[in-house]
């Protein structure tokens, strides 16, 4: 099949799992009442979201195995902290802090979690052309990646604003993968923005772990290098200072950050 072929079909996966998980979650009423929270504005808001948004990118084991890898592992375990997690401890210094002193939280369970899974994703990413420096960088990349996009998911619609940023330029080079992330994000987007849902720790490490992993995929290591020291960079930075407050104080991303939300 061609690569036109490949894309199309992905869209199509993509879309669908990602809208038939949506619909049967809401027909759940376990579900429903388990995934239940309010928002930051104190409005209830479902995290079906992540769930869906984990299957759709999934589908993309139909053109990349090690992506989808990538993803379901980061949205296993951040479900798992999703539901059971507690908010004693908040922000990775806060889990690392929590399990040095032998408190093992769901939070430090996802970040062993998340790191393991990015091993496997990049040892698959990289199998048969196995690279001393660059194979294991893009473990931390895929792990830290979807730490990262975590800390976006706290407006309407901003986590999957930044994914599809992110995604974006990869269409030049892998067009087939990257429209997983941009088809499933584009089928939740709506109740995203209107504050009716939002994708949680399950949804964003998938989405972070699943950008990142289609990227170290035909990156170089000084590429991957460069990447992981930017997102390290900013997890270490979003310890000190607020992303929402960066944002409001640039027009630029504030205008887009606000795109399409109820005024």
């Amino acid at each position: 099949m061609t690569t036109v072929g490949r894309t199309v079909a992905a869209v199509g996966l993509a879309v669908a799992g990602t809208a038939a998980t949506w619909a049967i979650a809401h027909r759940l009423p376990a579900v429903r009442e388990r995934l239940s929270r309010t928002n930051f504005r104190d409005e209830p808001v479902t995290l079906i979201e992540g769930p869906a948004l984990v299957v759709g990118l999934t589908t993309a084991a139909y053109v990349d195995p090690a992506v989808a890898l990538a993803a379901a592992g980061a949205g296993v375990f951040g479900l798992i902290d999703d539901v059971a997690g507690s908010a004693d401890r908040r922000g990775l210094k806060g889990h690392l802090s929590g399990l040095a002193h032998g408190e093992v939280t769901t939070g430090a369970l996802k970040i062993v979690g998340i790191g393991a899974t990015g091993v496997v994703a990049a040892a698959l990413l990289d199998r048969g052309r196995w690279r001393l420096v660059g194979t294991p960088t893009a473990a931390v990349l895929i792990a830290a990646s979807a730490n990262l996009m975590n800390l976006f998911d706290l407006r309407p619609g901003r986590a999957l604003k930044v994914g599809a940023l992110a995604d974006l330029p990869l269409l030049l080079r892998r067009p087939e993968v990257a429209v997983v992330p941009l088809a499933a994000g584009a089928v939740l987007l709506p109740a995203d923005l209107a504050g009716r849902s939002m994708m949680g720790d399950t949804g964003a490490n998938a989405l972070g772990a699943a950008i990142a992993a289609g990227w170290a995929r035909s990156a170089s290591t000084p590429a991957r290098i460069a990447a992981t020291t930017a997102v390290v960079a900013l997890m270490v930075a979003s310890e000190k200072v607020s992303f929402s407050r960066v944002i409001d104080g640039q027009p630029v991303l504030r205008a887009i950050d606000r795109w399409g939300r109820p005024q």
